[in-house]
């Protein structure tokens, strides 16, 4: 017999699967469950948007496009950067991935070499550290704080790095805690890659969600400008998940390299979701102002629902989600997070999935109806009043 564990790749084999996954299967055994765990947004993509990739189909638009994407659709995206956040990027300077992710992957694999570090603020999406040890690099996670609002500080940034610091990961606004970093904190951390040759992976996919205040690219500051990978996409801020379509801005001459990659890799991202993401682009900002909207008052409802639970919890200034205190009960994150699960069918995510520094918190995710945050606030109130009984 074949034995499949010695031929597969060690590097693959010990990488740990996702620890949101685990919470998904048993929900998915479980009748009037509740989630607030997976990161998406309960809206349906807008009409004018499906109906644009509709017509694309029926005008036969169904072969592959260039390699980089629609030239229409580039320009596009270089025009909605200057309009929405004063981002200058021309067409040749951007190209069109599968989803945000891929444009990660390929950052990561073009700039990385065996045993070169990636620093990575954590708490943190669940993908960059395992996206570096598949490319031979070496995570390096840095905890934020919840006293500094979870975002990177120049001090913690300055003690992480080493000669072989290759590449720093900016998640903000980030998943799972809802910071953001403001202009005087990219500033700051300017500052210090100033006469370094660390380059910048800045994932943007939740920069149309920030609560008053309008997100800050490390684009935005001139001594970032030229170090920074700009990662986006069309999956949270227009409701278009299942359409997996991103792209990723950058200096020529690497994104030259990522393109290789790409070439062989995936060859080109799906034309209809091409041609829908031109018309989000160019139509579509009064659906970002309405679903933002939305979830304000969705973010509003929950963390005064938490709080008044007795659950301490930073307030999130971006995204849709929140990373309370759910400590003290004698219980880790992940046992709080599946006895809540399996005892009340309400799904969340413990905060040790999101890296080191995540024990101690779980992360709520408000882009969910007011129907089911309300009922899963009852159902915690209920399990909460259990733990205290049994510790008392």
């Amino acid at each position: 017999m074949m034995d499949y564990e010695k031929l597969m790749s060690r590097n693959v084999l010990e990488l740990q699967p996702s620890g949101i996954r685990k919470f998904f299967d048993i929900l998915d055994t479980m009748k009037d469950a509740v989630s607030l765990g997976i990161g998406e947004p309960d809206f349906t993509t807008p009409w004018h948007i499906r109906e644009a990739g509709i017509y694309s189909l029926e005008q036969g638009h169904t072969k592959y496009t260039s390699n980089a994407g629609l030239v229409r659709l580039r320009t596009a995206v270089s025009e909605y950067l200057k309009r929405r956040f004063d981002i200058e990027y021309g067409a040749p300077d951007i190209f069109i991935t599968v989803g945000g992710s891929e444009a990660i992957d390929l950052t990561v694999r073009a700039l990385v070499d065996p045993g070169d570090e990636v620093i990575i603020p954590v708490p943190s999406f669940v993908c960059y550290g395992p996206l570096v040890t598949m490319a031979h690099g070496v995570p390096v996670y840095v905890e934020t704080k919840e006293e500094n609002e979870f975002r990177l500080t120049a001090d913690e940034l300055r003690a992480a790095i080493t000669p072989r610091t290759k590449l720093l990961v900016l998640p903000y606004p980030n998943n799972p805690t809802g910071a953001i970093l403001r202009r005087e904190d990219l500033q700051a951390i300017a500052q210090v890659l100033r006469g370094t040759d660390i380059m910048v992976l800045s994932d943007e996919i939740y920069a149309e969600l920030t609560y008053g205040q309008r997100h800050v690219s490390p684009c935005n500051i001139p001594e970032l400008r030229e170090r920074t990978m700009l990662v986006n996409g069309f999956s949270k801020a227009y409701a278009m998940t299942g359409w997996r379509l991103g792209y990723v801005c950058g200096p020529s001459a690497i994104m030259r390299q990522m393109l290789k990659i790409h070439q062989y890799g995936i060859m080109s991202a799906p034309t209809t979701s091409q041609y829908a993401a031109i018309e989000a682009l160019r139509n579509g900002d009064g659906d970002i102002e309405a679903m933002r909207d939305s979830y304000n008052k969705r973010r509003r409802l929950l963390l005064k629902g938490l709080r008044d639970l007795g659950l301490p919890c930073f307030e999130p200034k971006g995204a849709f989600y929140m990373f309370p205190r759910i400590g003290g009960f004698g219980l880790t994150s992940d046992q709080f997070c599946t006895r809540f699960l399996q005892e009340e069918r309400v799904a969340i995510i413990p905060g040790t999935a999101f890296g080191p520094g995540g024990e101690g918190f779980a992360r709520v995710c408000y882009a969910s109806s007011v129907e089911n945050i309300e009922t899963a606030l009852a159902r915690l109130g209920d399990f909460l009043g259990r733990l205290q009984s049994d510790r008392s």
